[in-house]
């Protein structure tokens, strides 16, 4: 019995052993089965689908199966192809939309699914199946094979989405694609973008022609997002851009074919800076000075999200043109975008201009009311009735919550979980996006080697977000989102640094079952994702692999402590002012920093090979990280 107990659980490590060595996939499927045998490419093959509405799909699996193995792959309906594309005549329940089934064998390969959506989220994951060649964007020579495997996935959440920050740093809509046909390798399906704010008004509103000719662009400054120079009387402003809308029907029309579901964000009441230097009647104090901002500090925070604007950046809630002036930006967004929702932002408003307005003050006695936060609701009511009216559902950040909003409002829970636990039972839907798990703008290595940012958000703490709170109903949580806000963040290659591996992390919490979830399992995928990122040219953070580096006072003496985050790494350190290495002493526990001027050197190495990055941290370093600085 014993004997036969032991072979069970051998034959149980062999076949994990086996499926985290040939199939390492992002997100996780819901069940995978690995089979004997394996299907080879063959020049001169074809791909078959069933339904006319099935080949788009099939074209883009022929184009990049010919672009890196030079086959000449064809397309043709039909059920006969070495690769089948299949939607089924009777709909399979449990798939759903987007879900799919996948069986791979020494015969062939086929993706059956309901809809396109899931035939086309089958086959990024036969790209994951295939070697890393596959992202190659010329012809390579490979090992060009598919292991036998049954797979049956659909996804947990309908809401997968990423949000990118174009108005703080402008990226052009080729850019954008790009950043779309990275999301949808790992089944992403929204991507929220945040149009405007204080730095830049991104899309061309006809009927509003300042937005762009004024808001869209900002004076040249460099250096940290904060400190920069405020704009000089008379400086030409020359930094930004926009989209006009063609650009936005192009990249919506390139959005369908990814499956991908663009949400726009204006941004209002607050964070309206852009829009009031075009438009300066629209705020409170109607100061023809406000300037788009490049980067300066307007504003005093005093914790607690308690804050002072020194410059009026907000819409003014009693003025009838405000409305005015919102339907038409409406009206031609509602007009260019498919989504049910536009996003109007509603966080930050700071409401110290609305409290001294007379204006303010009169809507507020008609309201009946000596709270200025009754004036945002007031707004934001306005705004949801104005959406309603052209066919759109409102979508906002859990500020909206707070003055009050109609239950048909779509919440975005951002500051914490506690805004969508709130909303969720209050009956709106939900899409959890937290800080402190989904903030991608955030450091994700030590903050002394990744650029300087006000928080920090290692992956494996992104990998432990599960998007339906506890006590909360998952009928109302559409999904989850993470956010890159782009203060910090200039180019394209820095976003992908910023993006990647934490959003691969995301995309397995909003796809796979929770419990199907593996710390240790994912690590051995990330990696594997690493080779394949390098082949497609995309950017990314190996920060995983550097030591976390705590400190804390005891008695008046700093101890140290030191954790990798990722399994069977080394940590080496230094305090002799030499570089560490693996001849240095390697960290086993706590140790106590000698008094003096002695600068704290750590490196990480894996199997004798540097792997980390180098932290060097001197000794006003190592005291603020003791102080919580």
């Amino acid at each position: 019995m014993k004997s036969a107990f032991l072979f069970l659980m051998l034959m149980t490590n062999v076949m994990v052993f086996a499926q985290t060595n040939t199939v390492q996939l992002i997100p996780q499927p819901v069940d995978v089965q690995v089979l004997n045998g394996e299907y080879t490419l063959a020049a001169g093959a074809s791909v078959t689908f069933s339904k006319p509405e099935a080949q788009p799909v099939a074209r883009m699996l022929v184009q990049k199966i010919n672009q890196a193995t030079g086959f000449k792959y064809s397309d043709k309906q039909g059920q006969a192809g070495s690769i089948q594309l299949n939607l089924n005549a009777s709909p399979d329940t449990k798939l759903g939309k987007e879900g799919y089934t996948l069986v791979s064998s020494s015969k062939g390969i086929v993706i059956a699914a309901n809809e396109p959506a899931g035939l086309f989220y089958g086959v990024q994951t036969l790209f994951q199946l295939l070697p890393k060649e596959i992202e190659s964007k010329v012809p390579v020579k490979a090992n060009w094979t598919v292991p036998a495997v049954k797979i049956t996935d659909f996804p947990r959440f309908a809401w997968r989405g990423l949000m990118l920050d174009v108005s703080r740093n402008f990226f052009t809509k080729e850019e954008v694609k790009q950043y779309m046909d990275e999301m949808v390798r790992f089944k992403f399906n929204t991507l929220h973008l945040h149009l405007t704010d204080d730095n830049g008004w991104r899309i061309e509103i006809k009927s509003l022609p300042r937005l762009t000719e004024v808001g869209a662009w900002r004076v040249p400054r460099y250096g940290t997002f904060g400190e920069r120079k405020a704009p000089m009387p008379g400086e030409k402003a020359t930094v930004g851009g926009f989209y006009t809308q063609d650009d936005i029907r192009e990249l919506l029309a390139y959005a369908q074919t990814l499956f991908i579901t663009i949400v726009p964000e204006i941004d209002v009441p607050g964070h309206s800076m852009a829009a009031i230097a075009a438009y300066p009647e629209l705020c409170c104090t109607k100061d023809t000075s406000v300037k788009v901002n490049p980067g300066s500090n307007f504003a005093q925070w005093f914790g607690d999200g308690k804050f002072k604007m020194f410059i009026d950046n907000a819409l003014n809630p009693s003025d009838e043109k405000v409305y005015e002036f919102l339907d038409k930006v409406f009206t031609e967004l509602a007009a260019l975008f498919p989504s049910p929702y536009i996003h109007v932002g509603g966080d930050e408003c700071y409401r110290g201009y609305w409290e001294n307005d007379a204006g303010c003050q009169a809507l507020m006695k008609e309201l009946n009311t000596t709270e200025s936060i009754k004036l945002h609701g007031y707004f934001m009511n306005r705004v949801e009735k104005i959406l309603n009216a052209k066919g759109k559902k409102l979508l906002g950040w859990d500020e909206i919550l707070e003055g009050g909003i109609s239950p048909g409002a779509t919440v975005m829970s951002w500051r914490g979980i506690e805004g969508g636990i709130e909303a969720a039972h209050l009956g709106h839907d939900v899409v959890m996006t937290p800080t402190t798990y989904t903030y991608i703008d955030y450091t994700q290595g030590d903050p002394t080697v990744d650029p300087p940012i006000y928080s920090h958000l290692r992956l494996k703490k992104c990998y432990s977000f599960n998007p339906v709170p506890e006590g909360v109903d998952a009928k109302y949580i559409l999904g989850g989102q993470g956010n890159l806000w782009t203060e910090q963040v200039v180019t394209l290659r820095h976003a992908e640094y910023m993006t990647w591996p934490r959003s691969w992390a995301l995309a397995e919490d909003f796809w796979t079952p929770d419990e199907k979830k593996n710390w240790e399992n994912f690590v051995l995928r990330v990696e594997n994702q690493f080779g394949r990122s390098d082949v497609a040219g995309v950017n990314y953070s190996r920060a995983m692999y550097d030591a976390i580096v705590r400190a804390t006072m005891q008695e008046g003496k700093i101890w140290v402590e030191m954790e990798s985050e990722v399994p069977g790494v080394d940590i080496y350190y230094t305090i002799d002012g030499g570089m560490p290495g693996i001849y240095s002493p390697k960290y086993t526990e706590a140790f106590e920093m000698p008094e003096g001027p002695i600068t704290l050197r750590v490196i990480t190495f894996r199997n004798g090979a540097r792997i980390g990055n180098l932290i060097t941290l001197r000794p006003n370093d190592l005291k603020a990280r003791a102080q919580g600085e």
